[in-house]
């Protein structure tokens, strides 16, 4: 079959690999039909999360139709539509119980690397690295998928594919990132990044209470759709002080909540970007924490500051003292997918949410490689390319 790999840092390829198969009782297998980028995985792709392997295949947003299943299978059937969230989950042990299912005890069957690097292993994750698992991904034209009942979805009729796909990361990365929030009904919120996530982000604090939510960025194109979709106010921060301008627009107090869903790549301007950029390339630094910082000084006393961007390693000039003084919640993770995603479904059939606007590149799988050139460099207004292995 043919799969977008890594070839090394900074070079993908298609590649003819063998098709999956069925390893474990609990598998399914399941032909693609739409699978999304994401910004986390241009961590991956520029060498910032050092566990790729030559010819790893890539991607974890996915959706598609399931054709073959495991003997142990039992709420899922071949022909089954499915929209797959990207974390892996066994459904047994005490995280899935008490629904934390990013920290799963038994989906990562390659935990050494993360118990060194963070104290304890974490949940597999499909298609990101051998640190979370070594799973192939979904820019493919088939994937095998662990723990297929607790995992993979049936999508309700009348959702097309470009719009259900975002249910499998972007949306429950999202919704987690408000629902960290902790809302109660009429609270000013502030949104790191206009991507896929900070979108989601957005709209799940509307509904959620948030009275106003204001979205920054730096690309007048993705606060203008974010303004015109969600009805969110913008502020550029290549154009204004970022501080200043949210004391401003919360008379003085700040945020109630700051979402933080921009990741260890993030940009800025000034000699503080600078700092990091120059830390990071000389690896004094993994990541580089730029929207973290501002979120935490820019939060009010006693709001909360919910990270979901990704982060891998160790920041500098984090701001423990402003944290620490102003009392701050920082609540933080990779998103429990099988906690959000069958909510999300039942929004979307409602018309609560309409996230295929995200996708403003469809293209065939062929053009993977070109996909993701667009999406990082922010190319005609790309939003999210997404792939397309039978077209």
């Amino acid at each position: 079959m043919k799969a977008l790999c890594w070839e090394g840092v900074g070079d993908l390829a298609v590649r003819d690999v063998p098709e999956p198969r069925i390893r474990s009782a609990g598998d399914i297998i399941v032909k693609v039909g739409a699978s999304s980028v994401c910004g986390s995985d241009l961590h991956l792709i520029n060498g910032y999360l050092p566990a790729m392997r030559e010819g790893d295949i890539l991607g974890h947003e996915f959706m598609g139709e399931v054709v073959e299943t495991g003997p142990a299978v039992r709420k899922l059937a071949v022909g089954d539509r499915v929209v797959v969230g990207s974390v892996v989950a066994c459904g047994g042990c005490w995280y899935c119980r008490t629904e934390q299912y990013s920290l799963c005890d038994n989906s990562n069957p390659q935990p050494v690397f993360t118990e060194k690097l963070w104290g304890h292993s974490p949940a597999g994750i499909l298609g990101y690295s051998h640190a979370v698992g070594g799973y192939a991904g979904s820019h493919a034209e088939y994937i095998r998928v662990p723990f297929g009942d607790i995992g993979a979805f049936k999508v309700p009729e009348g959702i097309a594919d470009d719009a259900v796909v975002f249910a499998s990361d972007a949306m429950p990365t999202g919704w987690m990132a408000a629902d960290f929030c902790g809302l109660q009904g009429g609270e000013v919120v502030a949104v790191w990044g206009a991507g896929g996530v900070g979108q989601m982000a957005a709209r799940a604090a509307q509904l959620l209470g948030a009275e106003r939510v204001i979205m920054i960025d730096r690309l007048p194109e993705r606060l203008a759709t974010a303004a015109d979709r969600l009805g969110v106010e913008t502020v550029n921060y290549a154009e204004t002080d970022v501080l200043e301008t949210l004391r401003e627009l919360t008379a003085g107090r700040g945020p109630d909540a700051c979402i933080e869903a921009v990741g260890m790549e993030a940009h800025d301007v000034g000699p503080i970007y600078a700092y990091d950029r120059f830390k990071q390339a000389g690896r004094a630094q993994t990541d580089r924490p730029t929207s973290v910082r501002q979120a935490i000084m820019a939060c009010r006393k006693g709001g909360t500051v919910s990270i979901v961007g990704v982060y891998g390693g160790l920041v500098d000039k984090f701001p423990l003292g402003a944290a620490m003084n102003k009392a701050l919640v920082l609540r933080m993770g990779q998103m429990h997918a099988q906690r959000y995603i069958p909510m999300l479904l039942d929004r979307i059939s409602a018309g609560e949410i309409d996230p295929g606007y995200l996708a403003t590149h469809p293209m065939p799988l062929a053009d993977g490689a070109r996909g993701y050139e667009m999406f990082e460099k922010k190319e005609d207004a790309c939003l999210r390319s997404v792939f397309h292995p039978a077209g």
